[in-house]
């Protein structure tokens, strides 16, 4: 099989490093040799491919920016073009390994104690166990502050009560990491798989990111211990820097969804044969390819400047932002224009492309709403708040 080989504009390959380039292909040869081939079957089928879980640990894709633990230590832009490869595999293998890593890993390692992190880190980043976040409520989503689920401390334990929603990995997840209100403001908490009082489901009837297990999480009187709170978590504002983290690699995530997508349709007009001539030779398909190409350049650009910041240690929260609504609404206008290349063979699951559209519409609206982030970046630019 011929390598993926992407799309460069502007030279962005040169300014990579040997590493970046290095990580970014060892990843595109996993996701061409072991995800591709078997996609579109699990995708049908409504589940994620479990056996990916510890290839992924074994490449370092849980975890990769962490140091230590047995985590890769690598760097954002690395990392980043690493998502945007599993993302053209597909987006609940991208989102699998950001949860894992970003929402999971990160708030372990930024605001755990040193026995938590013994405790979770090195089998998280192996893939030999697996995480999940529980933040989202059947009736708060974009408003995390009204949860409703509670933790009350009784001697040394917290008694949990409550509900989660939308939770990726929820019902395979060892451990679940569990924000809930307490006395002392929101705070987070580890409870392990078969804790009494903690139960999980998982969510059926799915028409996007099938190929990607989503729970609902119940809480009735579970007690776990007080060592479980993360002692460092204190406020929303400890589960919003863990969003951002998985934000982040959707920014990049979302180029390699639309790079399917992209290459998908290009390849097909090359090959289709409509009066007498390739439909790439039509200037309407080509102002298409033209319109996809460029959008999809800007993205690259973008998220290639996000990570420099990231790594320069120098991002804000508005940039990420800004970066994951241009970036997913760019992928999925990529992916609906593919789709009217293709014709009626675009709704066909020998393309990837309606599973990519379909995955998108999930992808806008998870990990912060397209109008959130609107919002986010027009506080910034106004000085105003426009949330209530």
């Amino acid at each position: 099989m011929k390598r993926f080989e992407g799309l460069d504009l502007f030279g962005l390959e040169a300014l990579l490093t040997t590493e970046e380039r290095m990580i970014r292909d060892t990843v595109r040869d996993f996701v061409d040799q072991e995800v591709l081939p078997i996609i579109e079957q699990q995708y049908s089928e409504g589940r994620f491919p479990m056996h990916l879980a510890s290839r992924m640990g074994d490449l370092g894709l849980f975890g990769s920016t962490l140091s230590g633990y047995g985590c890769a230590g690598i760097n954002a832009v690395a990392y980043g073009l690493a998502m945007a490869e599993l993302e053209r595999g597909d987006s609940g293998v991208r989102s699998f390994s950001s949860v894992q890593g970003g929402l999971v890993m990160y708030p372990i390692y930024t605001f755990g104690s040193e026995e938590q992190k013994d405790r979770w880190l090195p089998a998280l980043a192996r893939g030999k166990e697996v995480g999940c976040f529980g933040l989202t409520e059947p009736d708060f989503g974009s408003n995390p502050s009204g949860m409703r689920t509670r933790a009350v401390r009784d001697g040394d334990s917290y008694v949990l009560n409550g509900a989660k929603m939308w939770i990726t990995n929820g019902h395979v997840a060892d451990v679940a990491l569990v924000w809930a209100r307490t006395d002392e403001g929101i705070q987070g908490f580890l409870v392990e798989k078969g804790t009494p009082g903690f139960t999980s489901r998982e969510i059926q009837g799915k028409l996007s990111f099938r190929a990607s297990f989503t729970s609902e999480l119940s809480f009735e009187d579970c007690r776990i211990p007080a060592a479980n709170r993360l002692p460092g978590a204190r406020g929303l504002k400890a589960a919003l820097m863990s969003l951002n983290q998985a934000r982040y690699s959707i920014a990049w995530g979302s180029i390699g969804a639309a790079l399917a997508c992209f290459h998908a349709a290009l390849d097909y007009a090359k090959e289709r044969i409509q009066f007498d001539r390739p439909i790439a030779g039509f200037q309407l398909i080509q102002e298409k390819l033209v319109r996809m190409a460029s959008e999809i350049t800007k993205a690259q650009l973008l998220a290639y400047q996000l990570g420099r910041l990231k790594d320069q240690g120098t991002v804000q929260a508005v940039q990420i932002s800004l970066a994951k609504r241009n970036n997913v609404a760019m992928a999925l206008e990529t992916a609906r224009t593919a789709r009217e290349i293709l014709g009626a063979s675009g709704i066909s699951n020998e393309y990837p492309i309606m599973r990519h559209v379909c995955n998108l519409e999930s992808v806008k609206t998870y990990e912060g709403t397209d109008q959130i982030h609107t919002l986010i970046i027009g506080q910034h630019l106004t000085g105003l708040s426009a949330f209530q």
